[in-house]
């Protein structure tokens, strides 16, 4: 009892405390982008086929390691001496990103949908951006034995932000105009601005020591900031290839469902409140729930085992919506089929979230794990866009059981993987 109690202290250091902060900032660019937003284009009148297409929107999150190893490597010239490198990045970006989803709820999309469009892949890229600066803070501010407490405080942050986000989104688009939702939403930024005011700039590490001068040639600079990243992950992974379509794969099913629930909801006769209260309330627990048992099932049967497991559970999740399709508007079903759905997306996001960070070297983490997000948001993105247009024209029962079908090429991939290059993380 006494080594629990020593090891849970880890919990009440300062740095640890100040990740569910910046976690929650991390997320909250996703409420904005996901059911809010998703909300107001079908009450605008805008076709299943154009929402779906919105989800092109989020590319820049599956584009970031592009111009992550700036970010990582350029210190800006006012911010960056006055804040420190890291810091002065994540307040660039969040101070931006006040301005865009401000901004987007201006724009009225029953009347000029490509503004809204405009504004959403704005917002999305200085999301993307922020995600990148804080994910270098996060792994440079804590100790290697504060990485695992770190990192959990950080992703419960995330999913009270960006399921907090899309309740507050949703509850109170019942009451108020778009404009002032959006702008409430960009007045809860405040929490991450305050957060790293408020803590300090990481200690020195060898890659600052690097990057501030381009160190003689702007080649060798680029070489070490763009190509060596790179290329130590093709060279030291096996089946590097299958790796990165793994990523693309993993979520898919997941991926498409996630673009039209929403839609489904409200044809469902749901009413915004509702679908808050039960999608976002009483699922955080469940997803949370989920994550924890992810993570038991992981340190009892290994990463790529539970990685398996949790693959095989989040597929077949999505016949649940198929229930719900016939019982229609039915609370005690939605609680059910949410509660579901998150729980077995709570443990395939934490199954990943450990895959995908026992791929990157220490000397690279911050842009590799960039390009391996960025694989993963491209299955959320790119190959979910069509989810709309398959929505459009068929039912909804043939639907959910097409996004269960999406997840099996994911998991016989994972099979065929773990046969040939064995249960651990390679």
């Amino acid at each position: 009892m006494t080594g629990w109690l020593e090891a849970s202290r880890v919990y009440l250091d300062r740095r640890i405390i100040a990740m569910i902060f910046l976690g929650f900032a991390s997320g909250l660019p996703f409420g904005v982008l996901a059911d809010p937003l998703t909300a107001w284009l079908a009450e605008a009148g805008v076709t299943k086929t154009s929402i779906g297409l919105f989800a092109w929107l989020s590319i820049p999150f599956g584009i970031k390691f592009v111009w992550a190893p700036l970010i990582d490597h350029v210190r800006l010239p006012v911010l960056s001496r006055a804040l420190g490198r890291r810091r002065g990045w994540v307040i660039l970006t969040q101070i931006l990103l006040v301005g865009a989803i401000f901004g987007l709820g201006q724009t009225d999309p029953a009347i000029d949908l490509w503004r809204t469009a405009l504004f959403s892949l704005i917002v999305a890229f200085l999301a993307a951006s922020q995600d990148i600066a804080l994910d270098a803070y996060r792994i440079e501010i804590l100790a290697e034995d504060q990485l695992a407490a770190g990192t959990a405080v950080w992703t419960s942050g995330w999913r009270v932000a960006q399921v907090g986000g899309a309740a507050f989104g949703l509850i109170f688009a019942d009451f108020f105009p778009w404009a002032v939702v959006f702008t409430g939403l960009a007045a809860l930024m405040s929490v991450g601005i305050i957060a790293i005011l408020i803590n300090p700039e990481p200690a020195g590490t060898a890659a600052a020591a690097e990057t501030q001068n381009f160190d003689g040639s702007f080649a060798a600079w680029t070489g070490r900031a763009f190509i060596a990243p790179f290329a130590e992950f093709i060279a030291n992974r096996r089946g590097w290839l299958a790796i990165l379509l793994l990523i693309l794969l993993y979520k898919y099913g997941d991926a498409m469902l996630s673009v039209m629930k929403i839609p489904f909801f409200l044809e469902m006769d749901f009413s915004k409140t509702e679908i808050a209260v039960v999608t976002k309330f009483f699922g955080i627990g469940a997803i949370i729930f989920g994550g924890f048992l992810g993570g038991v099932l992981l340190a009892k049967i290994g990463i790529m085992r539970g990685l398996l497991v949790s693959a095989i559970l989040m597929g077949a999740s999505n016949l649940i919506f198929i229930a719900q399709a016939m019982a229609g508007d039915n609370l005690t079903m939605l609680a059910i089929t949410i509660a579901t759905e998150n729980v077995t997306t709570g443990m395939g996001t934490v199954a990943f979230v450990a895959y995908l960070s026992s791929l990157c070297n220490a000397a690279y983490t911050a842009t590799q794990f960039a390009l391996l997000t960025s694989f993963m948001a491209l299955s959320r993105t790119v190959m979910s866009s069509g989810a709309g247009w398959l929505a459009d024209h068929m039912d909804w029962i043939s639907f959910f059981a097409l996004t269960t079908l999406a997840a099996i090429p994911g998991i016989l991939l994972l099979v065929w993987m773990m046969r040939r290059y064995g249960t651990e993380p390679h």
